[in-house]
Parts: structure tokens; C-alpha cells; sequence
């Protein structure tokens, strides 16, 4: 039996942050050997986390990974059980990694696929690993409940860990649809364009002004033209394009990128905890609308 030094119990302390115990019967078991007992406290720690995945994760954080020159973007949401770990350095380095690799690895179309992946930021390590080594010093449970891959020119801006858009483009530069990203998560938008809106919602709203327009005792053949400026109101709220951009509110959004030669062509706008995303879609316009 090798003899087991106070010397390498700190040493693997100092490496894998576990309890001073745990790493001397580590070491104990593997004969001294380090590597061995890294394996071992890896393997208990998984194990010992496999029996807490009941536990609630409302806490978290967004990555994401876009740019304009290469062509990419991704999104994920990373969550966690605890406000404090959605802080901790490790876990925002994994959030990062992972919303790096789904954008400039092979693509992942389930959270398995991706945790297998390597780490972009530990050489020889998967995200899997990464996980695993983090979980069992924070001894939280871990969740990848979302991710999502656009492969065109993109985007994004992550507002307090907790909002996140990825929005895809033509031309333009990486700051200015990181600006336009920033609007999106202000002021949350249903469509990027009007043809975008759920053509029913629409109707719906239109028949709703007209409606109040007969209330208010307009004459029928002055409301067609009342209701044609009411709807440009409808439209500056809920279309993208269409609303004051938020650094500078006489220019609509569609403005301001018109200006930068870039054309906008959707976006996807998750919050932290919901069960869907706020892409935008005929239900987030027709909810929109009232």
C-alpha cells in the first residue's frame, strides 16, 4: 500500500475543491495513484447527483454565441438551482462553452449530443466533463434545457444572464445587430416584419379599432382612414422594424439598420424558465394582439 502524504491529499483537494476526507480515501483506494482517484471522486460525484435530478433549477443563465462575419449563431439556456452558482465563474465559463461549440462545432439537435462534444475552452476535456467536475464541487444539479443553431449571419445580446437574443441577418456588422439584439430584448417584439404578423391577429385588430371607432361615434366613411393610423400604432408596437429604437427614438428600428446595409430576417428571443421560447411565431403575435 503507497503511502498516502498529507502533501497529495491537498493536491487533490486543491484540484478537484472536494472535501480534505473524500480525497484521502480516494487516494486510499487508488493506491496512491492521482489520476485514479480523480476517476474515482468523478464517478461518485455523478452518481451521487444522478439521484438529485428531481430538484428544481430555476436559476440559470442564457449563452450565446453569434457573429456576422462567420456566419453562426447559437443560444442555450444553462440551468442550476441556485441564484449564487448562476454567478459562479465555472458555470458562466460552461454556458459560454457550450453556446461556442453548438455554434462552431458539428451542431447538436439534443442536449446529449452536445455535452459530448469537446470544450472549447479545456483541451481534451467534453462539455460532459466539465459538467461533471463542476457539479461535484457545487453539488448542484446542472440542466441544458434549450439550445438552438442558426446558421446564417447572426447576432446576439444577453441581458442580465436572464434574457437572451440571437438575431439573424444580412450585412451589417457584428455591433450594430449586438444593438439591434439589445432593442429586442428591451422592448420584445412579436414579428420582425408586418408581413411577419399572424395575417388572423391582424384582422382581429383591425376589426377591434373599428369597432371602438363606432363607439367614439365616428362616421362609417372617415373610419377606414381613422383606423389605417391606428394600425400604424399597432404596427410600431409589435413589429421590430417597425418601433423607435431604443438609442434613439426618431429612427424606427428598420432605420437604423437600413443604414448599416443590413436587412433583418428573424430573431429569437428566450427568457430565463419558460417552456418555450419567444421565437417569433403566430401565437406570440396573436397574444400580441389581445
Amino acid at each position: 500500500m503507497a503511502e498516502i502524504t498529507a502533501a497529495m491529499v491537498k493536491q487533490l483537494r486543491d484540484d478537484t475543491q472536494l472535501p480534505m476526507m473524500e480525497c484521502k480515501k480516494a487516494l486510499k483506494d487508488a493506491n496512491g495513484d492521482m489520476e485514479v482517484a480523480k476517476q474515482t471522486l468523478r464517478e461518485s460525484g455523478k452518481k451521487f447527483m444522478g439521484k438529485r435530478q428531481d430538484r428544481c433549477t430555476d436559476e440559470g443563465r442564457i449563452g450565446i454565441y453569434a457573429s456576422v462575419v462567420d456566419g453562426v449563431g447559437a443560444i442555450i439556456e444553462l440551468q442550476c438551482e441556485s441564484a449564487p452558482v448562476a454567478k459562479n465563474e465555472e458555470f458562466m465559463q460552461l454556458a459560454s462553452d457550450l453556446a461556442r461549440q453548438l455554434a462552431t462545432g458539428p451542431g447538436a439537435s439534443t442536449a446529449e449530443e452536445l455535452w459530448s462534444q469537446p470544450s472549447p475552452s479545456k483541451s481534451g476535456t467534453t462539455l460532459e466533463t466539465q459538467r461533471d467536475e463542476i457539479q461535484n464541487k457545487i453539488r448542484e444539479v446542472f440542466r441544458l434545457s434549450r439550445l438552438e443553431r442558426i446558421d446564417a449571419p447572426c447576432g446576439g445580446f444577453v441581458h442580465m444572464a436572464k434574457i437572451g437574443v440571437l438575431l439573424e441577418v444580412e450585412g451589417g456588422n457584428d455591433e450594430l445587430a449586438k444593438e439591434i439584439s439589445l432593442h429586442v430584448a428591451a422592448m420584445n417584439p412579436a414579428a420582425t416584419t408586418t408581413a411577419d404578423l399572424d395575417p388572423a391577429a391582424v384582422d382581429q385588430e383591425r376589426e377591434l379599432q373599428k369597432e371602438r371607432a363606432r363607439q367614439e361615434g365616428k362616421p362609417e366613411n372617415i373610419i377606414e382612414k381613422m383606423i389605417e393610423g391606428r394600425m400604424r400604432n399597432y404596427y410600431a408596437e409589435n413589429v421590430l422594424e417597425e418601433q423607435a429604437f431604443v438609442k434613439d427614438e426618431k429612427q424606427t428600428v428598420g432605420k437604423v439598420a437600413a443604414a448599416g446595409g443590413m436587412k433583418l430576417k428573424r430573431f429569437l428571443r428566450w427568457q430565463l424558465g419558460e417552456t418555450n421560447s419567444s421565437e417569433e411565431s403566430d401565437e406570440a403575435a396573436a397574444t400580441a394582439a389581445g
